[in-house]
């Protein structure tokens, strides 16, 4: 598992949150594809960005993964609801870091929509109930 968002010393950081359909595409890819997801984004030249169930990282390939921004400390202890968002910590670890994170949290959909219906898994289909007797 990746660490080094946790070790490295914080320019910035400050409570956030995120919509609650990013956190629950995030779990389900997570559940289905793996434990820890390596996303390469495209458009943004060297960075990916690393899927865990406690931090999602954006890293900068070409400096060995080093930390640009991560999401963690996300607040779903007494979660009761799918639709609401969910609070975090969002720790910048670069100056302009802040500029990319609406952009990444695009790509991130698209890439797990993308490996989710190549794995056969991005189809939801309705189970009929059987009927009472």
């Amino acid at each position: 598992m990746y660490t080094r968002h946790d070790e490295m010393p914080v320019y910035e950081q400050r409570d956030g949150q995120l919509d609650a359909n990013h956190y629950n595409h995030v779990q389900v890819a997570l559940n289905r594809l793996g434990e820890q997801l390596y996303l390469e984004l495209p458009g943004l030249r060297t960075l990916a960005l690393i899927l865990q169930r406690d931090a999602w990282v954006i890293v900068d390939r070409a400096l060995n993964d080093v930390p640009i921004a991560a999401w963690s400390g996300f607040e779903t202890e007494s979660r009761e609801t799918l639709h609401k968002p969910v609070h975090c910590r969002i720790r910048l670890f670069h100056a302009h870091a802040e500029k990319i994170l609406e952009r990444v949290i695009e790509a991130m959909e698209l890439l797990l929509g993308e490996q989710l219906d190549e794995a056969g898994q991005g189809a939801a289909s309705i189970i009929p109930f059987k009927p009472l007797e």
